[in-house]
């Protein structure tokens, strides 16, 4: 059970400094960064639930997450990498 404390632990640190970052990044591809570091803590956090219960439901919602998060990431480098 103490793995799991340290996990969730982690996790929230993780969340948080990606919070920090979403606030204080100067540029937007900063900001996008942070935002799928805070997508990508969120499915680390079902994956863990997922453990601790047993629950394959949650390894589902968290494999589409992971798929529609990857496809966000190229949308948004697409956005940011095109010359203005």
């Amino acid at each position: 059970m103490i793995v799991y404390v340290v996990g969730f632990s982690a996790l929230a640190i993780g969340f948080a400094l990606a919070l920090v970052r979403a606030a204080i990044g100067p540029t937007v591809a900063d900001r996008a960064v942070a935002a799928d570091i805070g997508l990508y803590v969120l499915i680390g956090g079902l994956t863990l639930i997922a453990a601790m219960t047993g629950a394959s439901q949650f390894i589902d919602v968290a494999l589409i997450g992971t798929l529609l998060g990857f496809l966000a990431t190229v949308a948004l480098a697409a956005l940011v990498g095109r010359p203005r």
